[in-house]
């Protein structure tokens, strides 16, 4: 019942961004939309023939440490494989590296459609493509050479190694050591939780990418250093050699993405654990925020898929199964109607189709920032795009971590019963999404990271530039008749919006505390703004369509859930910033104690 909906995917790369130009940048020649449809043709038909299969039942029996080593169902391998032969391990990675220099909107658009079929076994890929990353930025020529290339190709797997059992998301306080051996490498001691893909049998090798501090390094944040730790050392000519270091102390087991292993990881335990130095010492953390901040979007997008999938599963049992009548129509003898026919079924699915599909729109237009950022040529316009990135990345990450997520319980809910059981997917994909608030950063944190930090970088450009870009986009919808209110609705929020922003920055230079107590509030306030306009983005284009041959049921849809989410959500960051005008310190006044 999983499918991928391909009309609104191309409505979403080709209509709301310009999809079709990319292939006018040389880097990008090959991807015309042609040769996008292809690519996602072959990414379908791999995602369903190899991935979904197996989803439920990776879930049901998840890896298992067996005499130090994991042991995972071997269909899982098999589709990684199918994966690996299509060449979508490379994607987006230069061809000097075997790479297919794919553009990040397509290889997001890939990785939607892989998370929907088993967003578990898609975890493999996804957290090594954020490891070649670091390696093709920051590692040396030696490091690439070695690492990198079999890493595009699909044999070696990376990780990301950042928590620690007792420090979690407070980095500053990792105990792991790095200290300089007579070789010029260094030997890595501690520990590391929580490591997604940290231990699994698939790959030739495993490329962990691990923060450490090198003794005598300043104190705090600012003594991290970043290594590679190979699983196995490599001994030339691209030989694998012994086991590193590396110890597999056991596997954590959570509610969801059981498919991908978890594991306690112990490095220079027993055996002598080899590290190299990427880049400069004490940069490490600053290195690894480019990744996180790429896999942020990525948690963002498979939030997203899940809902989808959930989405797609519940439509098409609101429409197969009959139960009731309308509240006109009591005749015990007439035929039951399908629940998609009653009032709160469709709110229900409204709701879902508002979450997921604007949540879709601002994952594939932050992908569109990453591809003008690698091709702008003007410095000032390539930083200017880097800001508003940087805005929208925490939202990005945490709207449809927590707004998609509750599209998974709306889903549960349209199934009644069923939805609780294992014969449908519905309650699967909601455990699985459980974790995406969780994942790259905690949704408290990236409110602070959203107020603390990024809407007051450079004075506030980011906000200015996202409120040219809404505004430009309101003027057009204000040309369209029954789009005009909408459009004066998202003007007037976006102008409290500012407004509030303004007053809690003049706040924190004379109280932090205070200011950022509601600093989740913001980002889901913002977030909403932000998801409103990428609707009336879609209900324009769509408005625009309906006077054409497009498809009416398609267009109309996007224009009726457009109606939703100004009608039923965006109403909410009112009341939010009620609460963050008067800086409620209802939770700075709850004492300890008092719990």
């Amino acid at each position: 019942m999983i499918r991928v909906d391909r009309t609104d995917l191309d409505f979403q790369l080709f209509s709301m961004l310009p999809g079709a130009q990319l292939s006018g940048f040389p880097r990008f020649s090959d991807y015309d939309r042609t040769a996008i449809r292809a690519v996602l043709d072959t990414a379908e038909r791999i995602a369903m023939e190899h991935f979904l299969p197996h989803a439920a039942d990776v879930d049901r029996n998840e890896p298992v440490f067996a005499d130090g080593e994991v042991e995972i169902d071997a269909r899982v391998g098999d589709a990684l494989a199918a994966y690996r032969d299509a060449g979508f391990f490379g994607a987006g990675f230069d061809e000097e590296w075997g790479g297919t220099q794919m553009p990040e909107t397509v290889r997001s658009a890939l990785s939607f459609i892989f998370s929907m079929a088993n967003i578990g076994t898609a975890g493999y890929p996804f957290l090594t493509h954020g490891a070649a990353n670091l390696i093709a930025a920051f590692g040396s020529d030696e490091q690439k050479q070695t690492y990198l290339t079999p890493m595009v190709e699909g044999r070696f797997f990376g990780t990301m190694c950042l928590s620690e059992p007792d420090a979690g998301s407070s980095l500053a306080d990792i105990t792991t050591r790095a200290e300089l051996d007579d070789d010029g490498n260094y030997r890595i001691t501690g520990r590391k939780m929580w490591i997604s893909g940290g231990d699994q049998e698939i790959s030739e090798n495993i490329v962990h990418m691990v923060l450490a501090k090198i003794p005598g390094g300043p104190p705090g944040v600012k003594g991290i250093s970043l290594f590679i730790v190979p699983k196995y050392l490599m001994i030339g000519d691209g030989l694998r050699g012994a086991r590193n270091g590396v110890a597999l102390a056991g596997l954590n087991h959570k509610m969801g993405y059981r498919g991908t292993t978890n594991a306690a990881l112990n490095f220079g335990e027993d055996v002598p654990c080899v590290g190299y130095l990427v880049g400069e010492k004490h940069k490490g953390l600053s290195y690894m925020f480019r990744m996180m901040n790429e896999a942020r979007i990525g948690v963002g997008l498979g939030a997203t898929a899940l809902a989808a999938a959930g989405y797609q599963v519940s439509l098409a049992y609101a429409r197969e199964r009959p139960q009731g009548r309308h509240p006109d129509g009591k005749d015990a003898k007439s035929s039951q109607v399908p629940i998609i026919e009653h009032a709160d079924i469709r709110r229900l699915l409204l709701a879902q189709k508002a979450a997921v599909e604007g949540a879709l729109s601002l994952l594939f237009f932050c992908a569109s920032l990453v591809d003008t950022v690698r091709m702008e040529s003007d410095p000032i316009k390539r930083r200017e795009t880097e800001t508003l990135l940087d805005l929208l990345t925490p939202i990005a990450k945490s709207w449809p971590s927590e707004f998609c997520l509750e599209a998974n319980k709306h889903a549960i809910q349209v199934l009644g019963g069923y939805g609780y059981t294992q014969d449908y997917p519905v309650e699967r994909l909601y455990r699985d999404n459980r974790l995406n608030p969780i994942h790259e950063g905690t949704h408290g944190i990236q409110g602070l990271d959203l107020l603390g930090r990024k809407v007051m970088q450079q004075g506030g450009a980011g906000l200015k530039a996202l409120a040219g870009r809404i505004m430009a986009d309101v003027q057009a919808a204000n040309e369209i008749e029954n789009l005009s209110g909408h459009a004066s609705m998202l003007a007037s929020h976006l102008g409290e919006t500012i407004a509030t922003t303004r007053k809690l920055i003049t706040a924190a230079a004379v109280n932090p505390r205070a200011a950022l107590a509601n600093a989740t509030t913001y980002l889901d306030m913002l977030g909403h703004v932000v998801i409103a306009w990428m609707w009336l983005k879609q209900a324009t284009l769509a408005a625009r369509a309906l006077a054409g041959d497009a498809d009416q049921h398609f267009m109309s849809g996007k224009i009726a859930a457009c109606r939703y989410f100004f009608s039923h959500e965006l109403p909410k960051a009112r009341t939010q910033r009620a609460l963050l005008d008067r800086l409620d310190d209802t939770t700075l006044g709850m004492k300890p104690e008092w719990f």
